[in-house]
């Protein structure tokens, strides 16, 4: 167990008021349920969820940090090289089964929308992999161009930067200001010469995020950016483009940052409209409308070996090797038939070859570290929603989790891929509730943020979210702690306990 060391020199009651300073600066800012009687800046925009505060920031050493700033270029790589194979497949270059995969479950509409010609080399901007760090390293979980936690990530890390300081930590992941800064970069990056405002547009979805980017919002208009947190009711289409018209604005749009998902389109005001816009360049939009690129099953198809050749030249080998090593091996649960001759490559269960997923009905709950979950393209798709732990159910519980995966395929995929166990920590944390100090074992998963501005990825922050070890799913909930990342300093690194 990795023990992050308590501050030797701040008695408990300074951590107290330090933590229950953050607590009142994050509700100021609407990021943090108010307490009672309380005024926040956002008015009644305020979060609803909770979380535990940590008393000092997530601790990473310098070799950890170097891993994380090697990691981006990697998955920028990664993602023109996911593109590059879909396209080919589409073309006939590659295996059509690729496409096919990746388009399986999408509306005709959107996937003629997604190949237009001037989108074809479009890849998301924003880059956010969830990593989980395990007694043989990094594995990354899953990779999310539509993440939350942007203005979270660039709240806490300043706020807890503001705070007194802390002995054995160095730096802030990407400094107190680096997710907003990172954020506006690859904003302007996006805007190239365009004129007009920045719409952060939220769905309905995503509600539960709408105050920390409209916390976002305000910061990127305090760094000089015309940026704006909205929802699509809020946007007019004209001849000559969108707008933002509500009761305190009347301004052209140049650049929408689209947090919503593409699953969603049919319950989003005006998409139509939208489309049409981005369709005849009245506006641009961030990330790009490429499903393909949003789909888990992605993580399957660099371990697929009949596509080895085509990672290997595009990714080079030894970001291949890379990769290959740090994202979990992950099968697409295909209900298709198996001839008898053949078995599912790198798969076995007690050292047999599988030939068919009902093969994995039979195995014994030390066998069944895989995770069952909705590759993309479905509302169960993100938040840890629709996740089935194999080692974690019974046995007949897994059996219907495989039945319904393969039954869902023709219109949401799901995928198995193998569990990896997150190492335990031990760390303080402040219940923001009862205003008490207690201390948890837990095991972490770790956000880094990349902005991409061109052909550079920028590492602006990266969030730490640790959850009780008994939870299998790591997510921002309740019970977790959540917390920015800091650099420690060499000679008082965290020990083992």
């Amino acid at each position: 167990m990795r023990r992050i060391l308590p501050l030797s020199d701040l008695a408990t009651s300074d951590l107290l008021h330090r933590c229950a300073t953050i607590r009142d600066q994050l509700s100021q800012a609407g990021l943090f349920p108010a307490l009672p009687g309380q005024d926040t800046a956002s008015g009644p925009l305020t979060a609803t969820t909770t979380w535990r505060i940590a008393t000092e920031p997530f601790p990473l050493t310098k070799d950890q940090l170097d891993f994380f700033h090697q990691l981006g270029p990697q998955l920028l790589s990664f993602y023109r090289a996911l593109n590059r194979l879909y396209l080919d497949s589409v073309r006939g270059l590659q295996p059509s089964w690729v496409a096919g995969y990746l388009d399986q479950g999408k509306p005709g509409s959107l996937l003629s929308f997604s190949r237009m010609k001037r989108f074809r080399d479009q890849l998301p901007a924003v880059i956010r992999p969830d990593i989980i760090p395990t007694q043989d390293g990094m594995v990354i979980t899953e990779l999310d161009s539509v993440p939350g936690g942007i203005g979270l990530t660039g709240a806490l890390t300043e706020f807890y930067r503001a705070a007194s300081p802390t002995p054995h930590l160095s730096e802030f992941v990407g400094g107190s200001k680096g997710m907003v800064l990172g954020f506006a970069a690859m904003l302007k990056a996006q805007l190239a010469q365009r004129s007009g405002c920045v719409a952060i547009l939220l769905s309905e979805e995503a509600k539960d995020y709408r105050p920390e980017m409209t916390w976002l919002a305000a910061q990127l208009r305090g760094a000089g950016l015309d940026a704006y947190c909205i929802e699509p009711r809020h946007v007019r289409f004209t001849e000559e483009g969108l707008r933002i018209t509500n009761e305190e604005m009347d301004r052209p749009i140049a650049l929408i940052y689209r947090f919503y998902e593409l699953f969603d389109l049919l319950n989003i005001p005006k998409s139509e409209l939208l489309q049409y816009a981005i369709k005849k360049d009245l506006a641009a939009v961030t990330p790009p409308y490429k499903p393909a690129l949003e789909e888990k099953l992605a993580f399957a198809l660099l371990h697929h070996p009949a596509l080895r050749p085509f990672w290997e030249q595009i990714l080079g080998k030894e970001t291949f090797l890379h990769l290959t090593t740090i994202m979990p091996r992950t099968w697409i649960l295909d209900p298709a038939p198996i001839p008898p001759t053949a078995t599912i490559p790198g798969l076995a269960i007690g050292g047999k070859a599988v030939m068919g997923w009902h093969d994995l009905s039979t195995a014994t709950q030390k066998e069944r570290h895989f995770v069952i979950k909705p590759s993309g393209f479905s509302e169960l798709a993100w938040g840890s929603r629709g996740v089935s732990v194999g080692h974690d159910m019974p046995q007949i519980e897994w059996v219907a989790a495989i039945d319904k995966a393969l039954a869902s395929f023709p219109s949401t995929p799901y995928i198995l891929q193998e569990f990896h166990k997150g190492r335990l920590y031990e760390l303080d944390y402040f219940d923001p509730v009862t205003g008490e100090m207690n201390r948890m074992s837990g095991r972490a998963r770790l956000s880094p943020y990349y902005f991409v501005s061109g052909e550079k990825t920028e590492l602006a922050g990266i969030l730490a979210t640790i959850c009780p070890a008994d939870k299998k799913v790591i997510h921002g909930m309740k019970d977790a702690v959540m917390a920015p990342c800091a650099v420690t300093r060499e000679q008082s690194e965290s020990h083992q306990v």
